[in-house]
């Protein structure tokens, strides 16, 4: 069998996103996504679910959006199955900045609340991305549930993704900063007044939602 010098090229690229280096894993990312080429994909994808280093996984992302959808989009739906969280985190982080909805029935609720912090951070932003018009009460009906979970990051998170919803989110979130759980209620006012003013700062934003809630404040009440 012939190996051509575009054959060539290709194995260097798969050989390259395995190189024990950052840097030249990172190269190969660019590489392969700067000339696309159809085997290039289910490496991609598997080397998203193991890869150690941010600034590489941020590279096989940008990778597989510059190849085309018919061939990314299945594969990533298979992995948001993955019972590797960071299989499952990276899928979903890369379908939100593809941007087609047919991947929607893939976010589950499952996946919105799922126990991995950094897989439920990316479901709720490839939801936001995702949802199709008319589902967006629903969304927020669901996103809802999470509030008060995790550090400062994943509350961060739920909160943008709450406020990027818009309107909608309103009557969730209104429910929620009457729960009986504090967290729940203090996550809650603090997105409200982020959603009003969104250079308040989340840390600000927090800190006045807890001590309404040390109150027993709503954050409802009139002047």
């Amino acid at each position: 069998m012939t190996v051509t010098g575009q054959d060539t090229e290709v194995i260097r690229a798969l050989r390259g996103l395995e190189d024990s280096g950052s840097s030249v894993r990172l190269r190969a990312a660019l590489a392969v996504g700067t000339t696309p080429d159809p085997r290039f994909v289910d490496k991609l994808v598997e080397r998203s679910a193991v890869e150690p280093e941010f600034y590489v996984r941020d590279m096989l992302t940008w990778a597989l959006t510059r190849h085309p959808v018919s061939l990314t989009l299945p594969a990533l739906l298979r992995e948001v199955r993955s019972k590797r969280g960071q299989a499952r985190s990276q899928a979903l982080h890369t379908l939100s900045k593809i941007g087609d909805r047919r991947a929607w029935p893939a976010i589950t609720r499952t996946l919105l609340s799922d126990a991995d912090d950094e897989v439920a951070r990316s479901a709720w932003r490839a939801a936001v991305v995702l949802v199709p018009e008319g589902e967006e009460s629903a969304l927020a009906t669901v996103l809802v549930t999470q509030l008060g979970r995790g550090g400062r990051e994943t509350r961060l998170s739920l909160s943008r993704a709450l406020i990027a919803l818009g309107e909608v989110a309103a009557p969730a979130l209104l429910a929620a900063a009457t729960a009986s759980d504090p967290r729940v209620r203090a996550h809650a006012l603090a997105t409200q007044r982020l959603s009003r003013d969104p250079d308040a700062g989340f840390e600000s934003a927090i800190e006045e939602a807890k001590r309404v809630v040390a109150l027993g404040g709503s954050g409802q009440e009139g002047p």
